[in-house]
């Protein structure tokens, strides 16, 4: 067989910003792509060999099936040769609405049903019926919520205020809404009294509805004239349209909207589970399905090889493999009910690696998007372990990574730069890691540890009590306010319940930066989100005399070809989709008219075409200069203003999140994870944002499992020892030197560094 055959050809990638550049992968190995921040990496591996590898393999759909299926345009490259079948587990947030539970998301949960329905006595009829969201499975108190959801009046109303004051807090049944219109001019309330001064029987008529039995109309105005309506009272008319239906489906208000205003209690005639007594009558061995839900996995595992009755083993032994994949990755404390809400970062990137590990297909392409993140450095060996798996597997493992403890693994490692952005997306590197040099990743192989041997003196403490959220063991700590605090431990150890619930919720005026995106789309802009694109439209309307609003693609001054987008996307019926630049605005989406203004000689494209760095040395206007400096501040210097926020990487957007709150000062920020999706040269960037935050008199108290950052903090505080039920203890408090005489996974890690062994 010929060499060639051994190896992915990528010829000509010109995707975002990449230049024109060339690539041979070879197959089944490990490949680590490495590099700055925004450099190409994800250009290469997901958005031109991933994308290729899911178009061509929908070809073998026939044309009907492939357009029910997602279609891909074909990446802008010249040649791609010898792809195979890629699976994909990418850093991104996991979808899924509050009721995804580990159990939901592996596929163990349908099996267990399944079991339960053909072996549980007494005998219930399908396996659907064991679901808290059937008709007959749910619990007819809670409707399968598992919580007894009530509004909270004190809450729900202001009683000081008036119905047109917004006394009614929830914004569909406010003067913003219909059903509060309705209410001021029903006839039946005085809109303008505060709701304190009501007589007592009209107070109940407005709060409860009218005595049992009777029934009370109002008219309600519509363009046909005036309608009778049934009023049936606030907390009536809330529990039926807001609680006792499903939030989702509706535009106007989320689930989180109506726990603002309610409490939340665990429903005492089904204890969570959701499901009715019925349902919970029905036993395997002993066990229910929702005693069977809240089990650790290693427990179930031993339910399920008790099980001998020849249809409920063949099921069971479905059931046993993804479980035993959880436990590999060292989630054996996970529960089946557990919701995917609540893991931390490291815990939902396993859930995600595991779903994968039941395969036994071979020659596919495996690509990881940092794998490591969210993960204790002492929890990487597990990883890596998984990984030659596959590797060995005969398939080809794509890893996007800044550690290096994988990358001492990989086979061969691509680096990306030699900067960012418009500095990047050219090949620097390819080869051994032992053959790296000159580049961003060479300058740090050999760096050790610089532990901060002067740590700031405290002064003043935030003050914990009995935290037990999750998993926390009724703690009780006071955390150095006026330092840079970092908080460690291995994933599941209980530091997000600490910082982002125990802590938030003592001191709500905190500013939380966590993990999850920030809601882009591709209209959305650098400009845009820092909120100087106002600024900078008015300061063209000012010097032109012309509406602000012809500075916008979004308004009166988007291209009328392509309506604001850029490119335009011609019908192509069941041919791959395509996407051409428009030729009207020459991609710069905005018309001819509002590009034949101009202020200080540049129009709104070309301004919008300056980086950050240049609109440094061309504003002058106060506000657009400090947030402009904050993005620089955060190592985004090489962005444009006009860029979106779509095409921005993980890193990028995490400090983009940063340089968006940097705006204040003697704030409490709460940042969970800061290093994800940066290589080690930016790490010294946000670093010396973080200083200066506290330098400025902030609080900085970063989640985090980097070695450098937490090395270069005033105080640690690690949580463990284990994570789940193993967690939650705190086991070491103080500086990072006395670290390094502690005993715990963190201070093992710190001294090899320190050491150069890491």
């Amino acid at each position: 067989m010929s060499k060639i055959r051994d190896e992915i050809i990528l010829k000509g990638l010109t995707e975002n910003n990449l230049k024109n550049i060339d690539l041979n992968i070879p197959k089944e190995k490990i490949i680590v792509f490495t590099g700055l921040s925004g450099s190409g990496k994800s250009s290469v591996v997901f958005d031109t060999l991933a994308t290729e590898s899911r178009r061509q393999m929908t070809l073998n759909y026939p044309l009907y099936v492939r357009n029910q299926m997602p279609r891909y345009e074909r990446p802008h490259a010249d040649l791609m040769q010898n792809l195979s079948p890629v699976v994909v587990v990418e850093q991104r947030a996991i979808g899924g609405n509050s009721r995804s539970t580990v159990g939901t998301y592996m596929d163990i949960d349908p099996l267990i049903r399944l079991l339960f329905s053909r072996i549980g006595k007494p005998s219930i009829g399908s396996a659907t019926d064991f679901s808290s969201q059937s008709s007959f499975g749910s619990c007819p108190e809670c409707n399968g919520f598992g919580k007894v959801v009530v509004p909270e009046l004190k809450k729900l109303i202001d009683f000081d205020k008036s119905l047109r004051d917004y006394a009614v807090k929830f914004k569909p049944l406010s003067p913003s809404g219909w059903q509060g219109r309705w209410m001021m001019t029903g006839g039946l309330f005085d809109p303008d009294l505060p709701i304190k001064d009501y007589p007592k029987e009209k107070l109940r008529l407005l709060l409860y509805g009218p005595p049992e039995g009777e029934k009370v109309y109002a008219p309600f105005h519509t363009k046909n004239g005036p309608q009778a309506h049934e009023w049936d009272g606030l907390l009536p008319r809330f529990t039926r349209l807001y609680i006792n239906r499903d939030i989702s489906k509706l535009k106007e208000v989320s689930e989180d909207d109506v726990l603002a205003v309610s409490t939340q209690s665990l429903c005492p005639a089904c204890h969570g589970s959701g499901l009715n007594p019925k349902v919970l009558a029905c036993r395997i061995n002993g066990l229910n399905i929702a005693e069977y839900d809240l089990l650790e996995l290693t427990d179930i595992l031993k339910e399920l090889s008790k099980i001998t009755d020849p249809l409920g083993e063949s099921i069971a032994q479905q059931a046993i493999p993804p479980i035993n994949h959880l436990i590999k990755m060292g989630l054996r404390y996970l529960s089946l009910s557990r919701k995917m809400g609540t893991l931390s970062g490291g815990e939902a990137q396993r859930v995600k690696i595991a779903r994968h590990l039941g395969s036994s297909l071979n020659n596919i392409t495996y690509i990881f998007d940092e794998p490591s993140a969210g993960l204790h450095p002492e929890e990487v060996d597990m990883l890596i372990q998984m990984l030659k798996n596959l590797k060995e597997q005969h398939n080809t493992v794509i890893v996007i990574e800044h550690d290096l403890s994988i990358m001492k693994v990989a086979e061969e490692i691509i680096e990306m730069g030699p900067g960012a952005g418009v500095n990047g997306g050219e090949v620097v590197y390819q080869g051994k890691l032992a053959g790296l040099q000159n580049t961003p990743t060479a300058s740090i192989l050999n760096d050790n540890l610089k532990i901060n041997q002067n740590p700031r003196n405290i002064q003043s403490y935030f003050t914990i009590k009995n935290a037990s959220n999750n998993n926390l063991k009724n703690i009780s700590l006071k955390i150095p306010r006026n330092v840079l605090v970092s908080i460690c431990g291995v994933s599941g150890s209980g530091k997000s319940s600490l910082i982002l619930d125990a802590l938030a919720e003592n001191y709500p005026e905190a500013i939380m930066v966590s993990q999850n995106g920030i809601g882009v789309s591709h209209r959305s802009t650098l400009a845009t989100y820092m909120g100087i694109m106002d600024d900078i439209r008015s300061i063209f309307s000012k010097s032109t005399g012309q509406p602000a609003g012809l500075f916008s693609f979004n308004s009166i001054g988007a291209c009328p070809i392509c309506n604001g987008k850029g490119v335009t996307n011609p019908d192509v019926a069941f041919a791959d989709p395509v996407t051409i630049r428009c030729e009207a605005c020459g991609g710069t989406r905005f018309s001819d008219k509002a590009r034949s203004y101009r202020y200080q000689d540049k129009n709104i494209v070309e301004i919008l075409a300056l980086t950050i760095d240049e609109a440094l040395n061309y504003f002058k206007l106060p506000k657009v200069l400090k947030r402009v400096l904050m993005l620089k501040e955060v190592g985004l210097g090489y962005l444009t203003l006009g860029q979106t926020t779509s095409s921005l990487s993980g890193g990028e957007i995490q400090r983009l999140k940063l340089a968006s709150h940097l705006q204040k000062e003697g704030q409490i920020y709460l940042l969970d994870e800061p290093s994800l999706g940066l290589h080690a040269k930016d790490n010294g960037k946000l670093l010396d944002v973080f200083q200066t935050l506290v330098n400025r008199g902030n609080a900085v108290i970063i989640i985090e499992h980097n070695l450098d950052f937490i090395a270069a903090s005033d105080w640690i505080i690690e949580l463990g020892p284990g994570g789940g039920e193993q967690g939650g203890h705190i086991i070491f408090e103080g500086t990072p030197e006395k670290m390094l005489n502690a005993e715990t996974l963190t201070a093992k890690w710190l001294k090899a560094g320190v050491r150069g062994h890491s």
